[in-house]
């Protein structure tokens, strides 16, 4: 295979081709390739629903109806299974995973990972788990495409970008939503982080991915319901309260997920084997499912039901209160799948609860259709934030223009009560409980974490502003530096001129040598930068004007100049940066189980080790105590080791802390650097 890669990128290389054609290329391979992962991962889950209640159920004969029951805990357990063969890939799991690959690792995404998290949740949701395919299905489109990428040796940036448009193009192909996978990558896996050419790769493979999709499952909507008949523009304050009614059912949902996660981490998990645990939820959802057949597996088949109004109200509001219950119980027992299509099924049942009540008891004439649809997208919306996204699917979906008004309105009034109360989104928060703090994309994210007084430059060429031409020339001709930075005399900054400047002064050297100084020549609008400003602040900065270095002062007193920071400075340190980043990613399995009295070799000269933090640095910020410049060492994790509950267990928390961190007694620190740096840390013991 290796081989066959090896001639097909000699071959492609050796074609001349525009560079935009060679990218298109890339788009659409990522997004058949996405495309068949989706309608695989729909065939297989499809194979496992037949296989567990066709075959398996009639093996299960002896029991009669009430085999159902066991289906669902029998997938649980086997699921179990293979958590407790492959411990740490089954914790990378889900949309979250998705994004810290993009956002941390250029893209990359362990190939035996995509593989774990294809049957994992085909066989969820395959025995009845009452989970969605959606955060599963990405999650293999963007390994798929990661794989693809590391095949083709694509470099960092282009792998980060087809990871995103392979998570994206995998929804569009699921939902058959083109547009909704494209913004769908874009809210949720790059972080609104829009650029140009990542926008292109997004079209091109939602779109492919969408064409295959449509080939191999068809081109109906996976919904099923008569058109829908929008009312009065004057009507509109009842979408808004439904907006508003969804956000607070979204918040209740993302509360009450958190804290059945933590119920299970905490408490359940410590006391009896995961095994057990989620046998015994998987029993439960078929106790349910036994009297209510729609709550098992994705429930699409349950939301045609209420459009097609097939229910009354009561078994609807049943429906939506063990979908609520369930999933959460499911998810954080240990079984896989995603929250999409359960935030579907529960605003369905919820639109159509509220448009009973309305009709039923204000004597309104509501359109069951309109408003069941418009919950949908609002709640949607409201528990994954992603506004743009649920709009566009279900508007997708419909292909109805006439009820976008009160769907874009119902979205956003639920996101925003979401945001509010959240700053994020469900996947970011999971993430920030891993201790990974990624809140703008992976470039804006590490710049923020530097400050200016780490890596600026202590030589900074100060001269007189009454230095003649003469005496400028021989300074610039005797430093390596490009640019000089006058001073009054007060020694304050003045004024800076750079090359510039010079050069159409030095065409007519001659006629100006005795008429001109420093302070003639230099430009005395100088931006400043403070030292404990953050590198995206310097690099915005760079953006809005034609210089490449500006000058750094104290923080209360702008005219004294300590130092200066380069855009190539910048760009260095980000560089190294990400490789610190990258390397925590790649070693974390090493990283959290490394004891402090060993050192890990990472290349020749480098290591990793584990050091209990001295006394002298409890209370101190990272910043603060300048590992980087004072001991030429990077910490990549800190550890800390509590006691959970009453008990003598202990938990280990890991953290990739900013430069912000406060050390705390109990933290310990991975640090990695130079062996002779390392060997200095052995006194901190």
């Amino acid at each position: 295979m290796k081989v066959f890669i090896q001639n097909l990128k000699e071959r492609f290389n050796k074609i001349s081709l525009p560079e935009y054609t060679t990218f298109s290329f890339f788009a659409v391979l990522i997004g058949i390739s996405a495309g068949l992962s989706a309608v695989i991962f729909h065939h297989s889950i499809n194979f496992f629903n037949e296989l567990f209640f066709e075959q398996t159920k009639e093996g299960l004969f002896f029991l009669g109806t009430a085999a159902v029951i066991v289906l669902p805990a029998l997938g649980m357990l086997i699921q179990a299974i293979m958590i407790y063969a492959a411990p740490d890939i089954s914790k990378k799991r889900g949309v979250a995973e998705v994004i810290k690959a993009v956002a941390l690792r250029g893209g990359y995404i362990p190939f035996r990972t995509t593989l774990f998290h294809f049957f994992a949740p085909v066989i969820c949701i395959g025995s009845g788990g009452t989970v969605g395919p959606e955060g599963p299905a990405a999650q293999v489109g963007g390994g798929v495409s990661s794989k693809i990428g590391s095949l083709l040796n694509l470099s960092d940036s282009r792998r980060r970008m087809f990871t995103a448009a392979g998570a994206g193009a995998a929804i569009a192909a699921i939902f058959n939503t083109p547009l909704g996978g494209i913004f769908f990558a874009l809210e949720i896996i790059l972080l609104n982080d829009f650029q140009t050419p990542t926008f292109s790769a997004l079209i091109l493979a939602s779109v492919t991915a969408s064409a295959i999709s449509r080939i191999f499952l068809g081109d109906s909507s996976v919904f099923v319901f008569s058109d829908p008949q929008f009312i009065s523009y004057a009507n509109l304050y009842l979408f808004a309260i439904l907006g508003v009614l969804t956000g607070i059912l979204s918040l209740l949902f993302i509360k009450y997920s958190g804290f059945i996660e933590g119920l299970f981490h905490k408490k359940i998990l410590k006391k009896i084997p995961r095994w057990a645990a989620m046998t015994t939820v998987g029993a439960l959802v078929g106790v349910c499912g036994y009297f209510y057949k729609d709550i098992f597996g994705i429930g699409y088949n349950g939301i045609n039901h209420i459009l097609a109004n097939s229910y009354a109200w009561q078994i609807v509001a049943i429906l939506l209160v063990m979908k609520f219950i369930l999933v959460p119980l499911v998810l954080y027992s240990g079984g896989f799948g995603g929250i999409f299509a359960p935030s579907l099924f529960m605003g369905a049942s919820f639109g159509y609860l509220f448009v009973i009540t309305a009709n039923q008891v204000f004597g309104l004439n509501l359109d069951t259709t309109t408003f069941v649809l418009v919950s949908m997208g609002a709640t949607l919306g409201g528990i994954n934030s992603i506004p743009i996204s649920s709009i566009l699917i279900i508007f997708e979906m419909t292909k109805d223009y006439s009820f976008i008004l009160p769907l874009m309105l119902a979205v956003v009034i639920s996101t925003t009560l979401v945001q509010l109360k959240l700053h994020g989104s469900i996947h970011m928060k999971h993430l920030e409980q891993q201790g990974f703090n990624i809140s703008h994309g992976r470039e804006t994210s590490i710049l923020r974490s530097i400050k200016v007084e780490s890596v600026m430059r202590k030589d900074v060429f100060l001269i007189p502003d009454n230095a003649t031409l003469p005496e400028l020339i021989s300074n610039m001709m005797g430093n390596p530096s490009s640019t000089f930075y006058t001073m009054n005399d007060q020694k304050q900054l003045n004024g800076m001129i750079t090359e510039s400047e010079l050069r159409p002064i030095i065409m007519e050297y001659e006629q100006l040598k005795e008429m001109l100084v420093a302070s003639d020549i230099a430009t005395h609008n100088v931006i400043r930068v403070k030292k404990n400003d953050n590198l995206d602040h310097v690099m915005n900065l760079f953006g809005k004007v034609k210089v490449d270095e500006f000058p750094v002062t104290e923080d209360n007193n702008e005219n004294e100049i300590i130092g200066t920071i380069s855009r190539h400075d910048v760009i260095a340190s980000y560089n190294r940066e990400s490789l610190k980043f990258n390397l925590a990613g790649g070693l974390a399995r090493e990283l959290r189980t490394i004891k402090k009295t060993t050192i890990s070799k990472v290349a020749s000269g480098f290591s990793i080790v584990e050091r209990k933090v001295p006394q002298e640095f409890v209370g101190k910020s990272l910043s603060m105590i300048k590992l980087r410049n004072e001991f030429g060492l990077e910490v990549l994790m800190i550890k800390k080791y509590q006691s959970v509950l009453d008990t003598d267990d202990e938990s280990e928390i890991v953290t990739i802390p900013d430069p912000d961190y406060i050390i705390q007694m109990d933290d310990t620190l991975v640090i990695f650097g130079k062996d002779e740096n390392i060997e200095k840390t052995r006194l901190w013991d």
